[in-house]
């Protein structure tokens, strides 16, 4: 991993930063190093308390902290600035710096406190100004710093965008990254990098990534040679940068190996501190990996949106298994009992009996389980007709033998 450091004088110089800095004293220091990302806006340091402090952060002094030395005697402000300067900070940027002097405005500025240039003088401290405000130049430094100061780690593999999800393709040489990649291409992803991966990490926990600069929009095919995707599909083929958000380890296929078919257990890849889910997919020959990437995607999607598919299968299983499901919610209908009534069985339909006046009198049958009307059969009372009651209603009669 590859930690990169910014100077203060490249900082000045950055236009990406958007703010404009200038320099008051301290020229001695402007190759001092910045290597963190947040600023420091400390003013309990003023007053001596210096714990917490980190040189390598960018300080930042605003309208309150002038206020507060703009009170103090001249001695008083000498003692407070040199402890702060000789901290070994990297830079010290006043916020409005270059407003003048109201007395009864909240704005002080730099020109009632002159011994702030003295003392960063005397340090080689660099002292800046900020023509915005306070607010304005954290976000701006916060956005500068985060891009410049990210962790880098540079990985092998092919990262390609899949219906809105990076999925990082990791293996062995010639495992056929580069041929999955442009198979999806072909059905309209997009292609971010082939080969290097270029991984910067990202607050609050994310990875992204991006080609090296010398194989931007390329990919190596074996038998092609080197393409230009963009040139071959057109700018809607390609990315700049995307988040991983699933590395997908390819594997050559082996009976001796268990592979999960189940999607329960869920795995993680590391990169930059990061845990990113990542699946072990097979390759054998037959198989159409573009189309299983696509689905892994896909139900990257809905795992994002909540729905486990595997979990709501499992759950569903174990629910049957421990009768969870009552009678009424159960689809199997129930089994249907019979009754003897001297020597043949009628059908009786489950549950209570019904309330009858006269509890000797047979209950009449239920209008579920009523025999269908005849249509040429004879009926089931009449002798030697071959239909009992205990087959089915569709059942055909047997045929009597004539004579």
């Amino acid at each position: 991993m590859d930690r990169p450091a910014l100077t203060v004088r490249s900082l000045m110089a950055d236009e990406g930063l958007g703010i404009e800095l200038s320099l008051v004293a301290g020229a001695a220091g402007l190759d001092r190093p910045v290597m963190n990302t947040r600023i420091q806006k400390s003013g309990l340091a003023l007053v001596g308390h210096f714990h917490g402090i980190v040189p390598t952060r960018v300080q930042i002094l605003g309208q309150t902290e002038l206020s507060f030395l703009h009170k103090l005697s001249r001695e008083d402000r000498l003692l407070s600035l040199r402890g702060f300067f000789e901290l070994g900070l990297c830079c010290v940027i006043l916020t409005q710096g270059d407003q003048p002097f109201e007395t009864n405005s909240s704005g002080i500025g730099f020109f009632p406190v002159p011994e702030l240039a003295q003392c960063a003088e005397e340090s080689g401290t660099p002292l800046l100004i900020s023509a915005v405000r306070s607010s304005v130049t954290i976000t701006a430094l916060h956005a500068l710093l985060d891009d410049r100061l990210a962790p880098r780690i540079r990985l092998h593999g092919v990262l390609v965008d899949v219906f809105g999800v990076g999925l990082l393709l990791m293996g062995s040489s010639a495992i056929g990254k580069s041929e999955c990649a442009l198979d999806l291409v072909m059905r309209g992803h997009r292609l971010v990098a082939d080969d290097a991966v270029e991984c910067d990490y990202r607050p609050p926990g994310m990875v992204f990534g991006a080609p090296a600069e010398l194989l931007r929009y390329h990919l190596e095919v074996r038998g092609l040679g080197i393409l230009n995707v963009k040139d071959l599909f057109g700018v809607t083929s390609i990315r700049e940068r995307k988040r991983i958000d699933v590395v997908v380890k390819l594997v050559e296929w082996s009976k001796d190996t268990e592979y999960d078919r189940l999607g329960l257990d869920e795995r993680y890849h590391t990169i930059l501190g990061v845990k990113i889910r990542e699946l072990v997919i097979p390759v054998r020959p037959g198989r159409d990996m573009a189309s299983i990437l696509e689905v892994a995607a896909r139900n990257e999607l809905l795992k994002n949106a909540g729905f486990h598919a595997a979990r709501e299968f499992f759950g569903n299983v174990e629910g049957e298994l421990l009768g969870e499901r009552t009678p009424e919610e159960s689809s199997v209908p129930p089994p249907v009992r019979f009754a003897e009534e001297g020597t043949q069985r009628s059908a009786v339909p489950p549950g209570p009996p019904r309330p009858s006046h006269d509890r000797d009198a047979p209950s009449p049958p239920s209008s579920a389980f009523r025999q269908p009307p005849d249509r040429g059969r004879p009926p089931p009372d009449r002798p030697g007709s071959g239909f009992v009651a205990t087959e089915s209603s569709v059942s055909l009669p047997r045929p009597r033998r004539r004579g």
